[in-house]
């Protein structure tokens, strides 16, 4: 007991000291536990209203408690699957494509020698990212709109009717790759050209001298170089593998394509803030946030396998 006491007291000792060390780190530190504690963790009881029939004027503890009927309502009603299948369709397929082509693209542009053209193609590429969904929407519908757009116009001339690409099922994922792709892949490539950069020259001058070629180079000095990095955000990624990207889909989707673009984000959308059922929203997003937990903390074990891992 004496022992337990004295070894309790000498980490106290111990905390203290550190305190009064480092105690500006910790000032810095209090600003963003603040943040966190008040905008993050306190909002978190709202998850109650998931198991209540939430009325506003009542507010979240005087609402009737219902238990599980917002989830039993979802999983059995018709639109779930349709929902769960399209939310994780689209989300895998984006997180597939931009991470491999974030890769791909970054060992482009590492192997280009000729700088100025390396800075225009960097430039060009990063641009996208900083233009909202709504405009991106707005150039896609310059070009794709079956009514006036100017592929359209050429697809009239040549075939007499035009293509529904923006408002058809067969086209409206393929959409959503390529302008998610076109947005986000120069700027995604950022964070591999810089661990590419840090690569020690030697590496692949000796490999030259040893007669390696390019793609040896790469395979075997710059793609291991950049393994960690790769494995790190891939399983950031899967953290948000359940959203899917709302607002994108919120600009581009209509009823005509919900079968095939319609996802949890937005069905939370309406069912929430255009139909008022509170309850059931919550209920969704809840299962949505689960999900996502799981996977990541699945995906970091099997990461910690290889040596790799956030924690």
């Amino acid at each position: 007991m004496h022992k337990l006491e004295r070894k309790n007291g000498q980490k106290r000792q111990r905390a203290l000291r550190l305190l009064g060390k480092y105690w500006p780190y910790y000032l810095m530190m209090l600003s963003g536990l603040v943040y966190f504690a008040l905008l993050k963790y306190a909002p978190m009881y709202g998850v109650l209203i998931a198991f209540k029939d939430f009325k506003i004027k009542k507010g979240i503890w005087g609402s009737p408690w219902v238990g599980l009927q917002n989830f039993r309502t979802f999983f059995t009603s018709t639109y779930c699957s349709r929902l769960i299948g399209n939310t994780l369709i689209i989300s895998f397929t984006k997180l597939v494509l931009s991470s491999f082509m974030s890769v791909f693209f970054a060992l482009l542009l590492n192997e280009c020698t000729k700088r100025r053209f390396k800075r225009l193609v960097q430039t060009v590429s990063y641009m996208p990212h900083f233009l909202s969904w709504v405009i991106i929407y707005g150039i896609v519908y310059l070009f794709c709109s079956e009514s006036a757009g100017y592929i359209n116009r050429i697809v009239r001339m040549l075939t007499g009717s035009a293509i529904p690409i923006m408002t058809s099922n067969t086209y409206f994922r393929g959409l959503l790759y390529f302008t998610e792709l076109w947005k986000n892949t120069g700027y995604a490539s950022i964070i591999y050209m810089s661990v590419i950069v840090g690569i020690d020259p030697g590496l692949y001058e000796a490999a030259t001298i040893d007669g390696a070629s390019r793609w040896q180079r790469i395979v075997h000095i710059t793609l291991p170089a950049i393994r960690s990095t790769f494995i790190m955000l891939t399983i950031m990624n899967i953290s948000k593998i359940m959203n899917a990207g709302f607002d994108q889909i919120y600009v581009f989707y209509s009823p005509q394509v919900y079968q095939t673009g319609d996802i949890i984000d937005t069905y939370v959308y309406r069912a929430g803030l255009e139909e008022m059922r509170y309850g059931l929203s919550t209920a969704v997003g809840l299962f949505k946030n689960v999900i996502g937990f799981t996977l990541v903390f699945t995906t970091n074990r099997i990461a910690q396998k290889w040596g790799e891992g956030l924690w």
